[in-house]
């Protein structure tokens, strides 16, 4: 997860500097201060980390020129303008420029700390969705999203890579919460449109009305194309293909028929049946099905991929201890084979569901994993259970979460892993090469 912001503080009078320093380094910021604009700009760029609180009166560069500059790298950068009494006027119009607000000397600390802590919620807001967007561009960022070495998990990769580079339309199918959106992204980012234009849209949001106008219709004033033509030269992904009335589903045919090879416009369609007595092929029109699923993945269920079940919660654990200030659970085994175990009717985003809840567990020092399991359970109705496995699969599922957590907490020092699992050096080694661990991904 990201690390904390920093308070970038710029004023040409030393004492205030140090004073608004020392003041938010109490309440927990990472401050570090400039005496001029000058000095500030070499060391704000366009992805600053953090925030700024600057004085407006300054010799050389003034404050207002100082935000102009900075409005003009990074428009939702928050900077917060300290003016001096009577210069309200002037603080107005950093405002208009672009400033997230404004103090007047001399202020209130608490005021201060309430609006740092208002500017840096801002900003790593801005800061998380940038991050969130060159992901979903990037494709090594997104294959790697797709955490787990279960055989399932290994195919699945595979068909990305394959499909994505095959540049055809493609049906993704799968149960609920098993990456079927993810594997949309990622089959766009590593193929021949990465960098294109990528165009989702829930077909189980909107009557028909509204879909035919979305998908096939521009507006009247002609500004806004149809889907199928904003995203010509990209990919086009149509979740809940199954609720697409038939009338449209017809339309798209004739689209995707039109196009001819290779297409303009990619379709990857996204089936999230809920019916548990039909399939994709029962929902869709079979000319337009065969049309899509002459390339076709489905996701694996959770419950299929093995110990990826441990290795997973144990990665969304770690975050949710990261972003709520507390410690990750330690896994029993007897813990480590009920999550094994469970049916996981949700997938994926059940696991995070569980992981969030027993971080959250453990900082009050109460609950455990199996009664968050069975609560979680009992809410989805009864399930078909997993079947049990070997006593040997559980011991060395465990025994590889063990050293992949002790690696994570060491950071990869392995002298301090042996000492804490009591193990000899060969063995540890051994046992890291039997379980694809390598030191170099925990330093």
């Amino acid at each position: 997860m990201s690390s904390a912001l920093k308070i970038a503080i710029v004023d040409d009078e030393q004492d205030m500097r140090q004073s608004i320093s020392q003041w938010l380094a109490l309440s927990g910021y990472d401050t570090e201060t400039f005496s001029s604009a000058e000095d500030a700009l070499k060391n704000i760029g366009n992805n600053y980390p953090g925030i700024v609180v600057s004085d407006i009166k300054m010799p050389g560069m003034d404050g207002m020129q100082f935000l102009k500059r900075l409005m003009s790298q990074d428009s939702a950068l928050p900077v917060i303008m300290i003016t001096g009494h009577g210069d309200v006027p002037m603080a107005v119009e950093a405002m208009r420029v672009g400033a997230f607000d404004f103090l007047e000397k001399p202020f209130n600390p608490d005021r201060m700390t309430e609006l740092a802590k208002r500017a840096t919620v801002d900003r790593r807001l801005t800061l998380d969705n940038r991050a969130l967007r060159k992901e979903l561009s990037d494709g090594s960022a997104l294959m790697k999203k797709l955490i787990g070495s279960s055989p399932a998990m290994e195919r699945l990769r595979e068909d990305i890579l394959d499909l994505g580079q095959a540049d055809g339309h493609v049906l993704i199918d799968g149960e609920t919460g098993s990456g079927k959106t993810l594997t949309a992204h990622a089959l766009h980012a590593v193929g021949p449109r990465a960098g294109k234009k990528f165009v989702m849209l829930s077909c189980a949001a909107y009557d028909e009305a509204a879909l035919a106008a979305k998908l096939f219709e521009p507006v009247d004033s002609g500004d806004t194309l149809p889907l199928v033509e904003e995203a010509r030269g990209g990919t086009l992904v149509l979740e809940d293909i199954e609720a697409l009335p038939g009338t449209l589903q017809a339309r798209l045919l004739q689209f995707i028929n039109e196009q001819g090879s290779p297409a303009e416009t990619r379709i990857i369609a996204i089936c999230n049946n809920q019916e548990p007595d039909k399939t994709c092929e029962d929902l869709i029109r079979s000319d337009l099905f065969y049309r899509l699923a002459a390339m076709r993945i489905t996701t694996p269920p959770l419950r299929q991929r093995g110990e990826d079940v441990l290795t997973l919660f144990n990665r969304f654990a770690e975050q949710f201890a990261e972003d709520y200030g507390s410690d990750a659970p330690e896994v029993s085994a007897q813990e480590a084979a009920q999550l094994l175990q469970a049916p996981w009717p949700g997938n994926v985003r059940q696991l995070i569901n569980i992981a969030e809840r027993a971080v959250l567990q453990n900082r009050r020092g109460s609950g455990s994993i199996a009664s968050l399991l069975m609560a979680d359970n009992d809410e989805m109705g009864p399930v078909v259970t997993t079947e049990g496995k070997p006593l040997k699969e559980y011991v060395e599922a465990f025994e590889r979460m063990l050293i992949d957590n002790t690696m994570r907490r060491h950071k990869g020092s392995i002298a301090s892993v042996m000492e804490e699992l009591c193990l000899p050096r060969r063995t540890l080694n051994e046992k890291m090469a039997k379980y694809g661990l390598q030191r170099s991904d925990y330093l």
